[in-house]
Parts: C-alpha cells; sequence; structure tokens
C-alpha cells in the first residue's frame, strides 16, 4: 500500500510477463522450456492473485471480516460479488486444481493438461488488473 491506494503494480507486472509468455508459446507449442516457463509464471500469477484480492478485500472493499481467515471458496465468492472477477466458483476451483497440478509438471500430459487453461486465466487476469484499476483510481 502506498499512500492509502492498494499497490497493484506487482500483480500487473505478473500479469503482463504471463502474457508475454503466452505469445511466445503461441508461436511454438512444441518448445518444452517455453511450455515450462508458462506454467511457471501461471503458478506466480495465480499466487499473486489470491494475495491482491485479499489486500483489496482489507484495503478497499469493507470486508468486515478477517480476510486472512477467509476460505478459497469465500474469497472467490467475495470478489464475484464484487464484481472483480469474469468465472465462478467452479472455474476458479478448476485454476486452483490446475496449479495444484503444476508441481508434477515433469508428467508431458499433466503439462499440457495444464497449459490447456492459462490462456482463459490470463483473460480472467486482465479482467481482474483492470478492475482493480478502477478500485484504486476511485
Amino acid at each position: 500500500m502506498i499512500d492509502g491506494t492498494l499497490d497493484i503494480s506487482i500483480f500487473e507486472r505478473a500479469v503482463s510477463k504471463l502474457g508475454e509468455i503466452l505469445e511466445r508459446y503461441g508461436l511454438n507449442k512444441n518448445d518444452e522450456a517455453i511450455r515450462d516457463a508458462v506454467i511457471q509464471r501461471f503458478e506466480f500469477t495465480y499466487s499473486l492473485a489470491l494475495t491482491t484480492l485479499k489486500k483489496y478485500f482489507a484495503e478497499l472493499a469493507f470486508i468486515t471480516e478477517d480476510v486472512s481467515q477467509m476460505s478459497f471458496n469465500d474469497m472467490i465468492r467475495t470478489a464475484n460479488q464484487q464484481n472483480l472477477l469474469v468465472s465462478d466458483l467452479e472455474k476458479w476451483s478448476d485454476y486452483r486444481k490446475m496449479r495444484n497440478m503444476t508441481s508434477h509438471t515433469y508428467d508431458e500430459n499433466i503439462a499440457k493438461k495444464v497449459v490447456e487453461i492459462i490462456p482463459d486465466f490470463y483473460n480472467e487476469m486482465l479482467f481482474l488488473l483492470n478492475r482493480l484499476k478502477e478500485a484504486v483510481k476511485k
């Protein structure tokens, strides 16, 4: 937080970096090193998204409960109620499942399955980032 406003710069950079590597991956989907980088940036961006949502709830959303104690489901439902997300809990549960599978990316089939959902996730992150930017401007 800088001067009473939510600092989303780290999240913004992570989303940008995810977009850059997705673009490179789109040029050559047979490059395993690039695919692995896509998955790694997905992991990082996913974690930052959840952390940033918690900070938003605590600093700008007037959530009265202790946000550090919010369950994943409550956090996603609350974010949906605040119109911060495009996707519902079911889709976010898929993202969470894929994030949990990323420790097994040495398995070719799992890596391919994880990387398939990342373009949708990236679009979700762009939406969230834009909504957060609007909130910070207020």
